[in-house]
């Protein structure tokens, strides 16, 4: 069995997101999604929804086999407990490929690395960030 993981913050649900995970599935049998937990996510604002509901609208796409929350401190934990074949990192996310291969090596997890392609808009307006569809709710509500 061809174990994929993806991760990320998935902070209101959008169609990039399904994108991205419909992608790392298509990348093997089985895809388990690592939420981040709020207090990890330090490259970007911190996320709207609480951890919980994020893992919980996660898991409820089809196209997940099963959603967890990150650890609170290593973020390696979960990888190595679900022990994948690949890791597939989204095509925007800032994470340096090579960085990330190299401390798996080190952590002796043996895995490929590889990114999700991306999704073409389908019009004009679509919003693929959560940043964007934020700020449009900003724009429009206040």
């Amino acid at each position: 069995m061809r174990r994929v993981i993806a991760q990320g913050t998935f902070d209101i649900l959008h169609p990039g997101h399904v994108h991205y995970l419909s992608d790392a599935k298509a990348m093997g049998d089985e895809l388990h999604v690592i939420i981040a937990r709020r207090e990890n996510v330090t490259h970007k604002p911190k996320p709207i929804l609480d951890d919980r509901q994020r893992r919980d609208m996660v898991a409820a796409l089809d196209v997940v086999d099963e959603a967890h929350l990150g650890h609170p401190e290593d973020i390696f934990v979960p990888i190595e407990e679900i022990d994948p074949s690949v890791i597939v990192l989204g095509y925007d996310q800032h994470h340096d490929e090579a960085a990330l291969k190299d401390a798996l090596t080190e952590r002796g997890i043996d895995c490929e690395v590889a990114r999700a392609t991306p999704r073409d808009k389908t019009y004009d307006d679509e919003l693929l960030s959560t940043g964007r569809i934020i700020d449009r709710i900003i724009d429009r509500r206040c």
